[in-house]
């Protein structure tokens, strides 16, 4: 069979409304375009809710620059009734929305937790900036403290201002009596 016995071959087949509502196709039927033989399935669930006369008329009410978006509306109402019969598409409108909701409480909650951190990140740089800037002053670089000839300090001294040197457990902050 060459491409234009097929092409003609498929140019006579009945779209799938006309093959599941068992009248003949004709080459100006309304629903051809919309329903191809292919996608039977996609015409009887239109066909089971909203029924095949009233597909016609809402198809005939809308322009026909508009009338492919329509069906595919009509198709996804009848989609949606199928899996719930008593909400449609507006169940599933729902059901997004309360995610949406759930979601922005958790972006809130993330966003408050990040902050804090950032507001702890910025006290423990503030810290460590005192610590840096008090060390420079007792220990600056490059320059003695004290004349070395005269007077030393002690590394006890020094050590108090270091945070690495520094013993985190003192004994003698826990007194017992």
């Amino acid at each position: 069979m060459g491409f234009q016995m097929v092409a003609q071959v498929r140019a006579h087949q009945p779209c799938a409304a006309c093959r599941m509502l068992r009248r003949k196709c004709e080459s100006d039927c309304l629903l051809a375009p919309y329903f191809p033989a292919e996608e039977a399935e996609k015409f009887a669930g239109v066909h089971k809710v909203f029924g095949a006369s009233n597909v016609i008329k809402m198809i005939q009410m809308v322009d026909e620059t508009r009338r492919e978006d329509a069906v595919k509306a009509i198709v996804y109402e009848a989609t949606a009734r199928l899996r719930d019969p008593v909400y449609g598409s507006a169940g599933a409108i729902f059901h997004l929305q309360k995610m949406v909701q759930e979601l922005k409480v958790q972006l809130e909650s993330i966003s408050a937790r990040v902050l804090e951190s950032q507001a702890q990140r910025d006290e423990l740089l503030g810290l460590l900036r005192n610590v840096t800037h008090l060390d420079r002053l007792v220990h600056p670089t490059n320059a003695p403290v004290v004349d070395e000839g005269s007077f030393m300090l002690d590394d006890a001294v020094l050590m108090a201002y270091d945070p690495v040197k520094f013993p985190a457990e003192c004994d003698w902050f826990l007194l017992e009596e």
